[in-house]
């Protein structure tokens, strides 16, 4: 581009803090990127290219470009341009930028930065060199260039900075990026060194947000990511403003141990003050107070939520240890048929149960209509004399969330119900042919979170009351066969 004249531009700041604004307010450098790229949306911009190297940094938008007036607002500091415009004229958009400081944040990180901007027949260059800026002690003005319009380039604006006195990790540009603007509006992209940025996609349980205040909406949505993707890196959710992300907050989830990794999410509130550098939000504000509770509400549906699926954990990891402890009791009692309360039981040779035994899983409000499933072929057997069939005793209080297995023995069966009963209530006890176990009780929640004894655990209690049924009048000789039981169970193959 050829120069057309040449004049200044004013900064209407005091000069002596000009310097310190980028470098106080922004302390990390990659922040003046997120910064540039922000402006860039604000003046409708769909494309913004970022090109980092060694010595120099270029952003370069395809937005509306600066004319002459808007040329002498960007460089006034603490305008309220953006205020009184809150949106964008060609898209729309609600602007993000609200005090003018943000192309400081350039010198926090590079000693000269140059704006180059074109709208329609209007073309500037201008050049803000630090050291020159701070030598002429009474000079108020940045040099600038007015040029010739170049019709081969289309409307926007150029940013190089030159001078870098920091190093920028990729890495970390593109994480700050991906967080701190906002990828998710239409017709916006952005490239890091030609590749593409796209929004991070998160797996997991999602909880839609859509709550009021009188201050505006709060929207957004709140991840449980699964616990293998738990991460102590980034704790929290992140709250953003107007499509970028201000900071990350936990609402209290600091008291929640391990499961705070798993929470992850973002909530949109467009209506909360930020401060001037945009890292933290005005936090004495009526506006982040109204803010607080509705946030409250999220969180308790958050631990709610987060609550049901540890219980559907818990109950899938009872239900395969009963399981395991049933199997193991069953070859124990064929091999001692002489300690089974239901006499002599065959035992398959591969498959864990077989001749007649199985164990069945079901979950419901009561024992009463549990269907037996259709029996293998029995193994050749003595006859036995016919017994009446014991009605399964149906316990008052049980819950819809109750485990419950039945492990059959030709025409007879235990039960076994995993169910709440209360902290003060027995950590165990039968009716009939039904073993009732207390997952309120104090020894089965400690127990039942040690992987290594909790089958064993299990496999105790069963084993305690099946000697029971087989010998209630000596305590001695129940505890004698309870013992024996379990050594079988347990020995290895």
């Amino acid at each position: 581009m050829k120069v057309k004249e040449k004049k200044a531009l004013q900064v209407a700041v005091d000069k002596r803090h000009i310097v310190s604004i980028g470098e106080r307010l922004y302390t990390e450098s990659v922040e003046l990127l997120r910064e540039l790229i922000n402006n860039a949306y604000d003046a409708d911009a769909t494309e913004v290219h970022v090109e980092i190297g060694p010595e120099r940094i270029v952003v370069r938008d395809n937005g509306s470009g600066l004319d002459a007036e808007g040329l002498k607002q960007y460089f006034l500091v603490g305008s309220d341009e953006k205020v009184l415009h809150s949106r964008s004229p060609k898209l729309g958009r609600v602007r993000i930028g609200q005090f003018g400081i943000g192309k400081f944040a350039s010198l926090a990180a590079a000693s000269c930065f140059e704006v180059i901007t074109q709208h329609r027949d209007f073309a500037a260059r201008v050049i803000f060199d630090k050291k020159a800026w701070e030598e002429a002690k009474d000079e108020w003005h940045i040099p600038c260039e007015i040029l010739f319009p170049d019709p081969k380039r289309r409307d926007g604006t150029t940013v190089i900075l030159s001078g870098l006195s920091k190093s920028f990790d990729l890495e970390e540009v593109e994480k700050k990026i991906v967080e701190g603007v906002p990828l998710k509006a239409p017709d916006f992209a952005v490239f890091l060194n030609k590749h593409r940025l796209y929004p991070r996609s998160i797996v997991g349980q999602r909880i839609p947000i859509l709550e009021g205040c009188k201050y505006g909406a709060v929207s957004g949505e709140v991840i449980i990511t699964p616990t293998s993707m738990a991460s102590l890196k980034d704790l929290g959710v992140e709250v953003k403003v107007k499509g970028a992300t201000v900071k990350r907050e936990l609402f209290g989830m600091e008291t929640w141990g391990k499961a705070v990794a798993r929470i992850k999410g973002e909530i949109n509130a467009d209506f909360l003050p930020v401060t001037s550098d945009r890292s933290n939000f005005v936090a004495d504000s009526d506006e982040y107070q109204e803010f607080l509770k509705v946030m409250v509400k999220v969180m308790g549906i958050t631990r709610k939520t987060l609550g049901r699926e540890a219980d559907r954990r818990e109950d899938r990891k009872a239900s395969r240890v009963v399981k395991e402890a049933l199997q193991r009791i069953h070859k124990a009692l064929a091999q001692n048929p002489d300690l089974s309360p239901f006499g002599p039981i065959p035992y398959g040779e591969e498959g864990g149960v077989g001749g007649g035994a199985a164990v069945g899983e079901t979950k419901k409000k009561g024992l009463e209509g549990l269907e037996v499933q259709p029996q293998e072929e029995q193994l050749p057997s003595p006859p036995k004399p016919k017994k009446k069939k014991r009605r399964h005793p149906l316990v008052k209080k049980i819950t819809p969330n109750a485990i419950v297995r039945r492990m059959r023995f030709g025409a007879d069966s235990v039960s076994v119900c995993l169910d709440f009963f209360g902290e003060s209530e027995p950590e165990c006890f039968s009716e009939g042919n039904v073993v009732y176990i207390n997952r309120d009780h104090p020894l089965f929640k400690r127990e039942s979170q040690r992987a290594a004894t909790y089958t064993m655990y299990i496999a105790r209690l069963l084993t305690q009351e099946i000697s029971l049924m087989k010998e209630t009048r000596s305590p001695r000789v129940a505890f004698n066969r309870q013992s024996k039981l379990l050594k079988d169970a347990f020995i290895e193959e």
